[in-house]
């Protein structure tokens, strides 16, 4: 091999490009098992960010359920999730365009079971016998009032209207049938708790017309979020809480919550989709369970019977969406050599089998950045985790006295996290001398409910410290170089990129993605399920105004001195685009170098390939100028104004 070019970091020529990124960013998501046949989501890119239903039978091939004119997904709290379920090979699914629910026979066309309405549906389970389907509906026919959310059933015929079993409160999660199908099981919370922060587990008897019965809460409340119930085979509820500070399992003995193994591990997630899952049931006695530990996914066996819990050996560092039956375990697993996959675990031989993967991108390893965890000193003394990307490309390296330019990476949610699984957008950006660090600042999942609530009245302060003292970190290791430092974020993570941006100066430049500006703005225009996030992120509101308007960098472009590109979907619900607009305007004013990339017909997170393309390349570009190195490749010119 000949010895690599020397060239400035940003400027390496490398073999990942943005059509390979974007042709590998199909998303795969919600696996779901039907006797022997084995269901999946995938969001495909090239087809307009459509989702389809996928199913495996043995020995096939998988194949397309849902038609091209069809798109099962929902909007149930904007971000959707559960938008499917299968029984007896019947698919059942909630259409994007009309959010009608459909069923689909094998073999035959979907048909609507639900009127026409400005009604949702989402988290369904199918009740053969009484020929009704257990379900969360979101109604939006209350003219200018909040949507109304409860748990309803819906004939699988269409046949009879949706019967409302439970209604009242805020929201509503998780139905799930005993075996017997005689109970009921479901999640609840009001405003101004977000499900991590606070749930109810209820527990109903079923009539034989499917009504409910003697409803009683079972667990959960203020202080305590409740993850995932679901049923033994022999009809002991199950779930995950973390009143003990971490989300640990439990089960309802004798009407009293029992724990199954106490441990400092995370075996529950975040639920802003509906679905989640990381355990199942393999017989009465034996649960396949995923737990995470330091940004790190385990996958283990639990048996409920002793308490004992045993390690199962895979190469997957994320584990999530597991289904199991008696034979096998179905999980969504990556590495950070290996990107997403539909994996089936053989019980018995523990042997692993990738089903399909979500890229099928063929890599020289020489070319790829493998993530190694940091742990950095931040504020108060406490402690906080990223994984870093050095630049890796086996034809290129920097000049000798030259450091890489460090692109760091502020998570959405807030209430979220990264982990290391393989990311072909991070290694477009490594393999051309890009440094990259993906923070789990404080807020983030994974860690325990202490460090989740870091960001209790501090979003925009705990979060922006924690990712500029990850920069200086590595600017004091000798790793990057201080005076190119970036910071870009999608979401809420572009709120924290637009703080750091604003109210400190250390970043040379940064990118937002549909970020948040204003969180006045926020709290009036954005949508039911995150009307009141902020209440416990920043303070209640209007009581809380003046804190709200001391964390908006966009009362404060004044001291935002660094070139900004700002990315925005104009069908944005979540983050509209006014708050992408109004920073843009005032930059221009100012005079601060700044491009603005909008898409039309784009919602909050981009699925059309042409869009995920143009905003990686845009990206790239403005950093090029910025920085002023030259590109290997070429890329879609960009207007930045005020260069």
């Amino acid at each position: 091999m000949s010895e690599p070019f020397v060239a400035t970091y940003g400027s390496w020529k490398s073999p990942i490009n943005a059509e390979m990124v974007i042709a590998e960013a199909v998303r795969l998501s919600s696996i779901t098992l039907d006797g022997e046949d084995v269901y999946w989501l995938e969001m495909r890119p090239q087809e307009g960010g459509r989702y389809t239903v996928v199913r495996l039978s043995p020995g096939g091939q998988a194949t397309d359920v849902t038609p091209a004119a069809f798109n099962a997904r929902t909007q149930v709290h904007e971000y959707g999730g559960g938008s499917y379920t299968v029984a007896g090979g019947t698919v059942y699914f909630s259409n994007w365009d009309d959010q009608r629910l459909y069923r689909q026979e094998s073999g035959g066309e979907p048909r609507a079971i639900t009127p026409e309405a400005k009604l949702r549906y989402a988290d369904g389970v199918i009740d053969e016998r009484r020929g009704r389907m257990f379900c969360i509906c979101e109604d939006h026919g209350g003219a200018g009032e909040e949507a109304a959310n409860s748990l309803v059933s819906v004939d699988l015929e269409g046949r009879q209207p949706r019967q409302v079993l439970a209604a009242g409160n805020d929201f509503y999660a998780s139905p799930r049938l005993s075996p017997d199908r005689t109970r009921l099981a479901w999640l609840t919370w009001n405003h101004p708790k977000m499900p991590w922060d606070g749930t109810e587990l209820w527990l109903g008897s079923l009539a034989d017309d499917g009504s409910l019965l003697d409803s009683r809460r079972v667990a959960g409340g203020e202080a305590e979020s409740v993850f995932q119930p679901e049923w033994s085979p022999d009809g002991t509820l199950f779930f995950a809480s973390d009143r003990t500070g971490w989300w640990n399992l439990c089960r309802l003995s004798d009407g009293h919550v029992e724990s199954l193994y106490a441990m400092e591990a995370e075996f529950g997630l975040p639920q802003w989709v509906f679905g989640m899952s990381t355990y199942a049931f393999a017989s009465d006695a034996s649960i396949i369970c995923a737990y995470g530990q330091k940004g790190n996914w385990h996958l283990a066996r639990l048996d409920t019977s002793t308490g004992h819990l045993e390690a199962i050996d895979t190469p997957y560092t994320m584990i999530t969406q597991i289904r199991a039956d008696s034979r096998r375990a179905l999980f969504l697993g990556g590495s950070p050599t290996e990107a997403v996959a539909v994996v089936e675990l053989e019980l018995a031989t523990g042997e692993c089998r990738v089903l399909r993967r979500q890229s099928q991108a063929d890599i020289d390893p020489t070319y790829i950045s493998l993530p190694v965890p940091v742990e950095f000193p931040t504020e108060k003394g406490l402690t906080a985790h990223a994984f870093f990307y050095a630049p890796r490309n086996r034809d290129y390296t920097g000049p000798r006295q030259e450091r890489p330019p460090l692109l760091v990476i502020s998570h959405g949610g807030p209430t979220g996290a990264t982990d290391s699984t393989f990311n072909l957008g991070y290694q477009y950006w490594t393999s051309r001398g890009f440094a990259v660090l993906d923070v789990n600042y404080g807020g983030s999942t994974g860690y325990g409910r202490a460090y989740r609530q870091r960001l209790n009245g501090q979003w925009g302060i705990v979060d922006v410290d924690d990712c500029v003292n990850a920069a200086r970190h590595l600017d004091e290791r000798g790793d990057v170089d201080g005076q190119r430092l970036i910071i870009r974020g999608g979401s809420a993570g572009g709120y924290t990129t637009l703080c750091a941006l604003t109210f400190r100066e250390l970043f040379a430049a940064g990118a937002s993605y549909y970020g948040v500006s204003d969180l006045e703005a926020l709290t009036k225009e954005t949508h039911k399920f995150e009307s009141r996030y902020l209440d416990r992120l920043v303070g209640p509101y209007p009581e809380r105004r003046k804190r709200y308007m001391e964390r908006s960098p966009i009362h404060f472009t004044d001291r935002l001195n660094c070139p900004v590109i700002f990315f925005q979907g104009l069908e944005d619900q979540v983050v509209p685009p006014s708050q992408a607009e109004k920073m843009v305007e005032a930059l221009r004013t100012k005079g601060v170098a700044v491009a603005y990339v909008p898409f039309e017909g784009e919602q909050h997170g981009f699925r059309r390939a042409e869009n995920l393309k143009r905003a990686l390349e845009a990206e790239l570009f403005f950093y090029s100028q910025i920085f002023s190195f030259e590109l290997a490749d070429s890329v879609g010119r960009l207007v930045i104004d005020n260069l």
